[in-house]
C-alpha cells in the first residue's frame, strides 16, 4: 500500500473506499436475504423434535431409541446432543 502524501489523494482514496464499501454492503444484503439450502434453521418442527429429545435424553433413553421415536437419523441426534451440551454449558456460565 502506498503512503498517501496529499489531502487530494487522501480524499480520492476515501471516495474509492466508500464506493467499495457500498458495493460490499449490497452484496451482504443479497446474501442475508438469500434462502438457505440444506439444514433448516430452528423452526417449529425442529424445536418440537429437539424438545422431545431433551425430555427423553434427560430421562436416560438411548439416542438410538430417541431417533426411532422421532423418525430422524442418529446423526441428527448427535447434532441435537452437541447443541444441548453447548446450551447447558452456556447456562452454567
Amino acid at each position: 500500500m502506498k503512503k498517501i502524501t496529499t489531502l487530494e489523494k487522501a480524499l480520492k482514496r476515501i471516495d474509492e473506499l466508500e464506493k467499495e464499501n457500498a458495493k460490499l454492503q449490497e452484496e451482504l444484503e443479497y446474501f442475508k436475504k438469500r434462502k438457505a439450502s440444506g439444514r433448516q434453521k430452528h423452526n417449529a418442527k425442529w424445536m418440537a423434535i429437539y424438545n422431545d429429545f431433551v425430555d427423553c435424553y434427560e430421562k436416560g433413553l438411548p439416542l438410538v431409541e430417541i431417533a426411532k421415536r422421532n423418525n430422524i437419523s442418529e446423526r441428527t441426534m448427535y447434532r441435537y446432543k452437541a447443541y444441548y451440551e453447548e446450551m447447558r454449558k452456556k447456562n452454567e456460565e
